[in-house]
């Protein structure tokens, strides 16, 4: 017997939890480039959020076991898309990262993110052993290795780290043994050295240098963390008001409407916003877990926590590198940040999250 597939059934807390979080992003991004060359950016967010929740609304009714089965020849074109800007994308900025589409640039890994999670998803949705084997390390690792690499030599190495926790939820929730931890960090330590000596880029090994001694060349290299901490601790309890704040308003802090969203919104709405947005997050993140916990079947648990792993780490990575307690890199605040790449894919990962919510009563 088949049971209706209702939208009340999609957790539509979800939506409105992002929405929430978007909109105050958007408040954000309007006090900080108001009068300034950058207002564009505010009226583009304001049509990105518009699309990302139409978006989200229309994947919700498709069904993620159809998405699933897509998955192959959606990741043979991610591979693809990825080798081809390498070798012909245009170079903006320095790195070929974006795919000009009708006047408007879109970012090709953020959606190798929503595919790897696909491809995570329905490797373990095939497996029935109680562990993780060094076979299925060997074989994800390499669908995961692939795409990773790829993005690194754009160069985006932060979109390209952005890959590792989903494989790693993948690995914890399949059955990883802690033997296997032991010898994958001894494995990591061993490559590090050779990371940083023949993989890393001079203003990547900059950065490291900067995180290790922030007090190394305020006025260079450390300068976007020193103003990002000074905005924040000027935020006081209850902050400046929005629109007043000056390290984000006065360009002290560098694209603090897109990467250092945090900070300025920090110093204008002080602790009691950002304890607010941080809640926001929370609650958004539960409600993915407790939806992975009701999924009808393992691939659908298996989307779930890839998705919240995937935003947990980039909040975590993006709010740390603002105070400090990361090294710099170019991980965007899911749904603050400006920018319509990170945007639409957060919000068709909610799409599918609510996918799995639609269909868990259906047999």
């Amino acid at each position: 017997m088949h049971k209706t597939v209702r939208i009340r059934d999609a957790d539509l807390l979800l939506l409105l939890l992002a929405l929430a979080i978007a909109l105050i992003g958007l408040a954000e991004i309007y006090s900080t480039t108001a009068n300034s060359v950058l207002a564009a950016q505010f009226r583009r967010q304001i049509y990105w959020i518009l699309l990302g929740t139409f978006l989200a609304l229309v994947v919700s009714r498709v069904d993620y076991h159809f998405v699933l089965e897509q998955t192959p020849w959606l990741y043979g074109l991610s591979i693809l898309a990825l080798a081809g800007l390498l070798v012909a994308g245009p170079k903006i900025a320095g790195a070929r990262r974006w795919l000009a589409i009708g006047g408007l640039t879109f970012q090709v890994s953020e959606v190798v993110k929503l595919v790897i999670i696909l491809a995570v998803a329905a490797y373990f949705a095939e497996k029935r052993g109680q562990y993780v084997t060094w076979k299925d390390f060997a074989k994800l690792g390499f669908l995961v290795a692939l795409p990773t690499v790829l993005v690194a030599l754009e160069p985006d190495l932060g979109t390209a780290l952005t890959f590792l926790p989903i494989a790693a939820a993948g690995f914890f929730l399949a059955g990883i043994r802690p033997r296997q931890i032991v010898v994958l960090s001894l494995l990591g330590a061993l490559i590090l050295p050779v990371g940083w000596q023949y993989f890393l880029r001079p203003y990547q090994r900059e950065r490291l240098i900067t995180y290790i001694h922030p007090s190394h060349d305020t006025q260079g290299s450390s300068y976007q963390v020193t103003q990002s901490k000074i905005a924040i601790g000027s935020g006081g309890f209850w902050g400046k008001g929005l629109g007043n704040g000056t390290q984000g308003r006065l360009g002290f802090v560098p694209v603090s409407h897109a990467d250092f969203i945090f900070a300025a919104f920090a110093e204008e709405q002080g602790f009691v916003g950002t304890l607010v947005v941080l809640l926001l997050y929370f609650a958004l993140l539960l409600r993915l877990l407790d939806g992975a916990q009701r999924a009808g079947d393992r691939a659908a648990a298996f989307l779930m926590v890839g998705f919240a792993s995937v935003l947990f780490f980039q909040v975590v990575i993006n709010i740390g590198m603002v105070i400090g307690f990361f090294p710099t890199t170019g991980i965007p605040l899911p749904l603050m940040s400006q920018g319509g790449s990170s945007l639409v894919f957060t919000f068709a990962g909610l799409g599918l999250a609510m996918s799995v919510n639609m269909r868990r009563f259906v047999n």
